[in-house]
């Protein structure tokens, strides 16, 4: 059985990032959000009635994962974690920042998300100072929507070649 890799696979905004190595856990999050009403009680019980408010996204927590370059003497922040720190930014043509999906092996987690929060150390150096392991602490994935076609700046639409109406001057 071939090893799978964690990836976040670009839906929209970004690109491919595949983790070097796989994440030690997952955490799952997710709630519903209610307002209490202390004054409205159930007839029968005399509980308090309770008002379903919102389905809030839900978030995976990835934690410990590691990237090592070591062996290659290559700088670990531009080999991998740029990558990381750039998804948790607002792309330059969008108002929004990029959207992915995140799979591990044949489990697609979230069809679509953002990365909400990124927490890193670097923990070994190279005598010049050259960064070559680093570990994400904490990765933060919210659920999205999926990005409409018409989210970043409006586009206009192609023009239909089956069109034969002229334009109207």
């Amino acid at each position: 059985m071939e090893l799978a890799k964690a990836q976040l696979k670009a839906k929209s905004g970004g690109d491919d990032i595949i983790f070097m190595f796989n994440p030690k856990e997952l955490s799952f999050q997710a709630a519903v959000q209610t307002t209490d009403n202390p004054g409205a009680r159930a007839t029968r019980s005399g509980r308090p009635r309770v008002s379903f408010s919102d389905l809030p996204p839900r978030q995976i927590a990835i934690q410990s994962v590691l990237f090592d370059t070591y062996e290659t003497g290559k700088d670990v922040i531009s080999e991998h974690m740029q990558a990381f720190l750039d998804a948790a930014k607002f792309s330059e043509d969008r108002q929004r920042p990029p959207v992915y999906s995140f799979i591990w092996g044949s489990n697609i987690y979230f069809d679509y998300c953002f990365i909400a929060y990124v927490s890193y150390r670097l923990t070994k150096f190279l005598p010049d100072g050259k960064a070559v392991r680093a570990i994400i602490d904490t990765l933060v994935l919210k659920e999205t929507e999926k990005p409409s076609d018409d989210d970043a700046s409006a586009k206009k639409p192609k023009a239909d070649p089956a069109d034969e109406r002229g334009s109207r001057s």
